[in-house]
């Protein structure tokens, strides 16, 4: 996942035409670099709170299955950031980051009608998204890094999705 010496490129979009919702996150972590995977660090706390808001058991699925029942949900996911370079896993480190061009995810899933920031520096595109008319959501972040707001505070946050429509739980 890495060309040129430091320099790291993350992930294709998870999306499919219909999405409601983009998750939106800053860049992928070491960890889920070298697993090719979206949220893989093992205390990332994001499958086991989006699978709660959906109501499915995704922390337990294999990661295609995960991503398939995210895409039935409707939900996408995304890094505001494409490329950078970044030693490490941590957002204050990112250097030369090139962004991922949201205006084409747009024209790929017209329907996105919210997009929730997953941390503070995916937040950083709220005016870019709002005056693309938007729906926004500030959200905690799900990193192990963020632990200041404990799993259940995390979650009550995220919550909000569901209360306001964008994502419809499912009883397990």
């Amino acid at each position: 996942m890495t060309a040129g010496p430091g320099r790291a490129h993350g992930f294709a979009p998870v999306v499919r035409r219909d999405a409601r919702l983009l998750i939106l996150g800053s860049f992928p972590s070491a960890a889920s670099l070298a697993a090719g995977q979206y949220y893989a660090h093992p205390r990332n706390a994001f499958w086991p709170v989006l699978g709660r808001l959906l109501g499915e058991p995704l922390a337990e699925l294999p990661y295609r299955r995960r991503l398939a029942r995210v895409r039935a949900h409707r939900v996408a996911i995304w890094d505001v950031i494409g490329s950078c370079a970044r030693p490490g896993s941590l957002d204050s480190d990112i250097r030369e980051a090139e962004h991922n061009d949201l205006d084409a995810l747009l024209r790929r899933a017209p329907r996105l009608g919210a997009v929730a920031f997953n941390g503070g520096a995916a937040a950083r595109l709220e005016g870019y998204c709002r005056g693309r008319g938007l729906r926004t959501y500030r959200m905690p972040s799900t990193s192990p890094a963020h632990a200041s707001r404990s799993f259940e505070q995390k979650l009550e946050a995220w919550w909000q999705l569901v209360t306001d429509g964008w994502i419809q739980h499912l009883a397990l």
